[in-house]
């Protein structure tokens, strides 16, 4: 009986690899070996990617609010321990938004956060 050699499996598993890698250049998006490193570094990069963009996000916001704050007259950190104080539980996501789009809303909780 003659030898099987999975011929099938090995072309889809090449097929796999080398869709992920369409767009890069050269020969890692038509050879499989260069196709096969550069997905896997691809894919690193993009779960490190998906923890580094929490910590961008988290930063922007604390920019946005420091700026809006400051706008009010009062440094970022005051007021976060003020909101801390009167007791207003607000994430940095809310109080960025607040700070961009609802200027008055975001003034009266400077205001509050003063008045600690």
């Amino acid at each position: 009986m003659p030898q099987a050699k999975n011929g099938t499996t090995n072309k889809a598993r090449h097929k796999k690899i080398l869709k992920r890698a369409k767009g890069f250049r050269g020969a890692k998006s038509r050879q499989f070996s260069p196709a096969k490193e550069a997905v896997q570094h691809a894919l690193q990069h993009s779960y490190v990617g998906r923890k580094l963009k929490k910590r961008d996000f988290r930063g922007l916001w604390i920019l946005r609010i420091s700026a809006a704050s400051k706008a009010n007259g009062m440094s970022y950190s005051r007021f976060i321990a003020g909101l801390k104080v009167v007791g207003i539980d607000l994430n940095r996501k809310v109080l960025a938004h607040l700070a961009l789009s609802e200027k008055e809303t975001f003034a009266q909780l400077v205001g509050m956060a003063k008045g600690a």
